[in-house]
This record gives structure tokens, sequence and C-alpha cells, in this order.
């Protein structure tokens, strides 16, 4: 931890929360300052950093790389750790890196598609680390100040704000109806802790992103994705390593909106849209003929099937020919390699 930046933070949230008027040198800090400074001390005392090394021949390899690092939090008294599940998907070794520098080797619980979040457990104790409160989005307010933690080798404590809350689409065949959008940036965001200053923990970190206020301006920023959408699923995670919505149709597609419709830029390789003739630059217009502007809509209609592999048909403007393509979709969750412990 940099020690400076930590009594940065705790210097600002004093000085927001007092409106500017606390000298350290000269009075204590109020009592409801001082149970601020107890809060948030535990909540990045909670926050560990992450090395993963992913299975050989793993198909994230390609875009993620096998060696990962990242951040995640401590949230169950067993040690279990929220991470974003990027980080740790098809892990074939884990190790949790504490804050003072212990090397403990970790397992994978969970990999969630639907919400982005991983779990992993330690295989031998956390001594000394406490786990900490879940929060919710509910009672943030755009312009609260919160709390980002990173740990591991680059640990670090930062001042940020909550500029936006809204629905995201990721390009990678990914949706969810509230994601959390700070300012400034933080570095190193993968996995991330953000809290809340009652020390709730409030989302783990997943993007850099140019437009954090999502208003089409240049607002540098991170996005987090809430643990309001952990809550209902934890059990259900913890006891099969994914939720229901995880087992959903995917065509292998990355995809983009442009100027009001949905662009084609990558084809994964054996995939469903490569085998059927999909190709990078196509335009999807309509899925089973329901016309589709933007990926949400995109999303929603190639999830609202009973099955992952129902047959889909795509509507395609392909150069300058629109063209009718009939698929099948796989359960992504089956495509990847699962290492003991998932």
């Amino acid at each position: 931890m940099r020690t400076r930046s930590w009594f940065g933070f705790i210097l600002s949230s004093l000085l927001v929360l007092t409106g500017g008027t606390t000298c350290l040198a000269a009075n204590p800090p109020p009592a409801d300052a001082q149970a601020m400074i107890e809060a948030l001390t535990k909540a990045n005392a909670a926050v560990v950093g992450l090395q993963v090394t992913a299975a050989e021949g793993a198909r994230s390899a390609e875009t993620l790389g096998r060696q990962r690092s990242g951040s995640g939090v401590v949230i169950g008294p067993d040690g279990l750790i929220l991470t974003i599940g990027y980080l740790v998907m098809e892990a074939q070794t884990i190790e949790v890196i504490t804050q003072d520098r212990r090397m403990v080797p970790a397992r994978p619980v969970a990999y969630d598609l639907a919400t982005g979040f991983g779990l992993i457990r330690p295989l031998v104790p956390l001594r000394g680390l406490a786990p900490v409160p879940l929060g919710s989005h509910g009672d943030l307010r755009t312009g609260d100040m919160v709390m980002a933690s990173i740990g591991g080798s680059d640990a670090d404590v930062a001042m940020t704000q909550l500029v936006s809350k809204r629905p995201f689409s990721g390009y990678w065949e990914y949706h969810i109806e509230t994601a959390l959008f700070t300012s400034p940036p933080i570095g190193n965001h993968s996995g991330a802790g953000l809290f809340n200053q009652r020390g709730e923990l409030l989302g783990i970190g997943s993007l850099f992103v140019g437009d954090a206020t999502g208003e089409n301006r240049r607002t540098p920023g991170n996005m987090f994705v809430p643990v309001d959408l952990l809550k209902p699923i934890l059990a259900e995670l913890q006891q099969t390593g994914s939720s229901r919505q995880s087992h959903r149709p995917w065509l292998g597609l990355t995809s983009a909106e442009q100027d009001g419709r949905v662009q084609v830029v990558r084809v994964t390789k054996d995939s469903p849209a490569q085998s059927a003739g999909l190709r990078s630059g196509d335009v999807v217009l309509a899925v089973d003929g329901a016309k589709v502007a933007t990926l949400e809509e995109f999303y929603r209609k190639l999830w609202s099937r009973g099955s992952p592999e129902d047959e889909i048909r795509l509507t395609v403007l392909q150069g300058a020919e629109v063209k009718t393509f009939t698929l099948r979709g796989v359960d992504r969750m089956t495509t990847m390699m699962k290492p003991a412990g998932i």
C-alpha cells in the first residue's frame, strides 16, 4: 500500500465529510469521521491481489492472455473472494497476494457469464482478513464520493466519484441493467473494489471507459459491476459454479453500435457465427425477423429463447447484399475449460 496515497485519501474524505474545515493538526476528527476512517480501513484491508495463469489451450487466452493480474475482495468468513470473472476464466493456477505480501494458492469456485463475476476460495486460511459487507447502489447518487481499492504489487487506494448509473452492453455478448461509472479513472481496475463511506462493497472493477457519463463527451473513467447483481445468485454460484442466466445462446460475435446499427467487429474462431459464414464488417439487421438497432436489442432477442441450442435466424447486410443466416447458438459455459474446482 502506498502510504502517501492512503493518507491522502483519508484526508480528502475528512475534508469532504466536514465541508473542508477539519484541521488534523489542531483537532481530533469528529465521531462520524472517525467511524468512516475505521470502516474504510477495514474495507481496504480486505482487498487482495490476484495472479492467474490460464490453462494451456484456453480459448480466452487469445484475447486475455494466459498470465493475468488484478484484485479481489474478501466477502466470506471462509475467505471467499469476489473478483471480475475474466481474470479467473479457464484458470489453471490462482495465487492470492495479501497486503503483507503473503502468497496463498486458491481454487476457482464460480465464473458467471451473465453478471461477469468470478468467485475463488483460498486453499489455506487468510489469517487476519475480515470479510466486508455487501452494500447497494440503491442510495448512491451521482456526485457521491467513493473509494476504489486495488490489491497486489500495485496496491493503491483512490478517491473517485460516481458520475453515472445506467445499463451497459458489452461488445462480447454481455448486458447488465445497471452498471456503476466513476471518474477520474483508476489504473489496474480489474477486480478492484468500490466502497461507500460506510466501508460497504458496492461493485467490482471491470473496464476503463472513455465516456463515463454516457453523454457523448470525453470523460475517462471506469465501469464497476454492482454487487446488487451478486446477492440473489451468491448461493447458486457456490453450489453450481454459475447462474442459470449464464446458460444462454452464444454466437461468437464481437459487435459495436455504429450509427444506429449493430456492426460485427470480429468473429470468434470455431464459433457458430464463423461456421454460418458471418464476417467482420457485417451489419446485423434483425433476429428472427425482429429488427435490432442496438446491442441491447440484439442481446435481448438472442437470449429470449428457451434453449441455448435453439435455431436462430440472423438478417445481415454483408457487403451490398442482405442475407439470412440460420445458425444454432451454443452454451458458452460448455465451451470453456473447467479446471478442478468448478
